[in-house]
């Protein structure tokens, strides 16, 4: 008789990914395929189990209980998991006032599942508020590291904007665009997120220790890796796709061609995640990587409400934009023909502004009689003559009527 065996508990699930989490290197879709398929505890149990060969027929002949990964990555990821203390890990975070999130929990951001193979094992997460609530109306604004006062001074005004219209503002931490990005919705009392590349316990940059305690206080800091883990170059890639996944957009305020924010960008559109760029000078080598991304499938935005049109709901225009309305602009045509035929200096005749506009005598001086009454023109003998200053004239409606 066949036994069904019990199900996985959830308790041993989470200690698990716990485990992975530090055995495993963000992004891994190797592991990520095996977790996939065994669970959890299957993958650690498989992968700790290294004096017997006992799952070997759950891939054919290959003895290997990882058939197609290769035996230096699966040491990597044994030797990783020998060592790990996951209960340890558990408790710090639980110090910080954290947790430790897992896929299927009330909390987890479904649309982290876009990552398919890619996604995170889980995430150690600081700070009062609901990932999955926050992310689900949430940007990413994300730029250069060296940026210029033009590059600081717009992620700041986004990030305000944003946060005064509800919207949470999402962002790695580091210098530049990030950190001008977190303090402008802070500024704003707003929500924000920090991604790191780094155990959350963990400040980096060193430089922005006060900025990410005071996001933990005020937002979310999220990192996929275990306590006390440092950052390095290609985990600060790889965190770039949770920032990309997690957000319904992406703008780039700044970068240069091989910046890993134009990595961010186009991982968001890889996912169908909407991407924006703020255009800077031409001649500048920082908005030389923005420029690029706006000459392909990027939008250009220049303010808050120009991202909200694109990511918000349906119907939510931004204003629109135009110049100032003169007081010529609400003249009729026609007047406003007569008005442009008037040369600009010395008095002329009505019959040659009448010649000059291309219309009667008596058409144009009844135009000039409702120019002067609206402060445009004034007579001098037999001739009209444009004024210097036009009167304020708030009651007057379009053509003088």
């Amino acid at each position: 008789m066949t036994t069904t065996p019990a199900p996985t508990d959830p308790g041993d699930e989470r200690l698990a990914r716990a485990t992975l989490s530090r055995a495993v290197e963000p992004g891994d879709e190797h592991a990520g395929r095996w977790l996939r398929r065994y669970g959890a505890t299957g993958f650690l149990d498989r992968l700790l189990d290294t004096g017997s060969t006992r799952h070997a027929g759950d891939a054919g002949h290959d003895t290997s209980p990882f058939p197609g990964t290769s035996a230096k990555r699966v040491a990597s990821w044994r030797q990783r998991a020998a060592t790990a203390r996951p209960g340890d890990d558990l408790d710090t975070v639980q110090r910080l006032g954290g947790r430790f999130l897992v896929p299927g929990d009330t909390e987890w951001p479904r649309q982290l599942d876009d990552l398919g193979d890619a996604r995170p094992i889980g995430l150690w997460v600081r700070g009062p508020a609901d990932l999955r609530t926050w992310a689900l109306r949430s940007v990413a604004l994300v730029g250069a590291r060296a940026c210029t006062p033009y590059g600081a001074h717009t992620a700041a005004d986004l990030a305000t904007g944003l946060s005064r219209q509800g919207w949470v503002v999402v962002s790695g931490a580091a210098y530049g665009i990030d950190g001008a990005a977190h303090r402008g919705a802070l500024a704003a009392d707003g929500a924000t997120v920090a991604v790191l590349a780094c155990g959350v316990d963990t400040p980096y940059p060193r430089g922005h220790d006060r900025l990410i305690r005071r996001v933990a206080e005020q937002g979310l800091v999220v990192g996929e890796l275990p306590p006390d883990s440092h950052p390095t170059p290609s985990r600060f890639i790889l965190r770039n796709r949770v920032i990309a996944a997690l957000t319904r957009g992406t703008v780039v305020v700044e970068a240069q061609h091989r910046s890993g924010s134009l990595v961010t960008a186009r991982a968001a559109a890889r996912l169908g995640r909407h991407t924006m760029g703020v255009p800077g000078p031409v001649t500048s080598a920082l908005s030389a990587g923005v420029h690029e991304l706006l000459r392909g499938d990027a939008t250009l935005v220049t303010d808050a409400d120009e991202i909200i049109e694109l990511i918000g709901e349906i119907g939510r225009l931004a204003p629109a934009r135009r110049g100032p309305v003169l007081p010529r602009d609400l003249l009729a045509p026609a007047t406003a023909h007569i008005l442009e035929a008037l040369p600009a200096r010395g008095p002329t005749p009505a019959t040659v502004i009448a010649r000059r506009a291309g219309t009667t005598p008596d058409d144009t001086l009844a135009k000039l009689y409702e120019l002067h009454s609206l402060g445009f023109v004034e007579r001098h003998g037999e001739g009209w003559r444009l004024t210097n200053t036009a009167t304020e004239a708030s009651n007057a409606r379009r053509g003088g009527t």
